[in-house]
């Protein structure tokens, strides 16, 4: 839910809740589908006479920008001046109504910056002085969209761990152990840390500029051009293996004058995203102020690139389409038609059963198991890297019903840290009994293990 009305937030709904919360919470409520193009077109009025007062104006989506206020606090008196500058000039070019929606938030970050506008009430921007203080309140489901959805912040709660406070209070090193990239990312946001941007300077090669012999003044010729461009620019960056965390785009009218915006994202752009932001930008610009004379020049630049490049997936463009489609073709003729495989999830509460295989290039037979339905019980994130065919009888020492020691091979590992038991409750009429897992961490690595009838089996290995 990106988006409400005065009184579906009175109702208790809040920005970012799921939609089955949100309309068991306002029944009454009308839900639209979003068309972000739009909601661009509108937000640029935003964007622009924030531009007015700070130069250096960051929107993330339609609704959502952040303003670096470092020079701006000091040329206007203090954070406090400028926050109500802002809300004034919001309200001025709206005619009154747009300055009774704005929420205004000041804080160390832009998480932190988000959740204090979050928090603000309308006409009272919210200036945040002790930042790791203020986050150490908030609620789990703040890290929903940065988790990219609710299962890590259902783990965490299951562990006990209630707010941002509790999970920085955690050891960092435990978390990455845990959960992976995702637990450092989580425990750095509640810790009052955003994700460091590696910025570095960008090859001349890799801005991407069209002028236009014929000014271009329909949108449709400004929507292609942009497209162009965009997947030029998109072809540059993966030849160098790098992802920018902003880009600039810049037109020029046939007049002389320039135009200039920066889109910025806490995760590197996909050419899909850059597709969007080009769109929305140029469709703001044409069906909003106008370009008089029409646009002589576009340009797109990339900065803050990350070092770390992307990894594509097998199918992320149509050449590795093809060439993944030959190659599994000529492995499966090799091999036979059932050595060749793919997965499609589906329910269940271990790991071996929450995947559904059908022979490749054939059409995949319906799951078993629905895999929206709720699953209680379900094995917890993380996912393991390996999953054994069948379970493996292991042997494992016990202290007081706690795991001690973990035999591997011909050598016994003592045991780190463990979690579990959860239970398993078996299909007693069909001859399973009821079984408890255990994730075990040792010093050469994770392992996810079933106890039943007093003996233990081998099940998962996590990477």
């Amino acid at each position: 839910m990106t988006g409400a009305t005065p009184e579906v937030l009175a109702a208790g709904v809040t920005l970012g809740m799921p939609r089955r919360e949100a309309e068991a919470l306002a029944t009454f409520a009308t839900i639209l589908e979003r068309d972000p193009g739009e909601e661009a077109r509108r937000f640029e009025q935003v964007v622009s006479a924030i531009e007015e007062l700070v130069p250096r104006v960051e929107p993330v989506s339609p609704g959502l920008l952040y303003v670096p206020v470092d020079g701006a606090v000091r040329y206007y008196g203090g954070e406090a001046e400028l926050a109500d500058r802002i809300a004034k000039e919001l309200d001025r070019i709206a005619g009154g109504r747009m300055g009774g929606d704005a929420l205004v938030g000041v804080a160390d970050g832009p998480f932190a910056a988000r959740w204090a506008a979050a928090s603000a009430r309308v006409g009272e921007p919210l200036i945040v002085a002790d930042t790791v203080a203020f986050l150490s309140g908030l609620d789990l489901a703040t890290l929903r969209e940065e988790m990219g959805g609710d299962e890590m912040v259902h783990t965490f709660k299951w562990l006990g761990v209630a707010t941002l406070g509790d999970l920085a209070n955690l050891p960092r090193d435990a978390l990455a152990s845990r959960f992976g990239n995702d637990g450092v990312l989580a425990h750095r946001l509640a810790s009052g840390e955003d994700r460091p941007v590696d910025p570095r300077e960008i090859p001349e090669d890799l801005t991407v500029v069209m002028e236009f012999e014929e000014p271009l003044e329909t949108l449709d010729s400004v929507a292609f051009a942009g497209r162009v461009l965009a997947e030029r620019l998109s072809r540059g960056l993966r030849q160098k293996g790098v992802a920018p965390h902003a880009i600039v785009i810049t037109v020029r009218s046939a007049q002389g004058d320039e135009r200039q915006r920066v889109w910025r994202s806490a995760d590197p752009f996909s050419e899909r995203s850059i597709s969007e932001r080009v769109w929305w930008q140029l469709r703001a610009w044409v069906e909003g102020p106008g370009i008089p004379g029409g646009i002589a020049m576009l340009a797109i630049a990339p900065f803050d690139l990350s070092g770390e490049g992307r990894q594509l997936g097998l199918f992320s463009d149509e050449s590795n389409l093809a060439e993944t489609e030959r190659a599994l073709a000529r492995a499966q003729a090799l091999l036979g038609p059932d050595q060749v495989l793919q997965g499609r999830p589906q329910g269940g509460r271990l790991p071996g059963e929450r995947v559904s295989w059908s022979r490749w290039g054939e059409e995949p037979a319906k799951p078993d198991r629905d895999p929206s339905a709720p699953w209680p019980g379900a094995t917890p994130s993380p996912s393991p890297a390996l999953v054994l065919d069948r379970a493996t009888p292991l042997e494992i020492e016990w202290d007081g019903g706690m795991p001690s020691r973990v035999r591997l091979g011909s050598r016994w590992e003592p045991v780190l840290t463990w979690s579990g038991p959860w239970r398993l409750t078996g299909q007693w009429w069909n001859g399973r009994p009821d079984a408890d897992r255990y994730q075990i961490v040792t010093s050469v690595g994770a392992i996810l293990c079933v106890v039943s009838n007093g003996r233990a089996y081998l099940t998962a290995v996590y990477d």
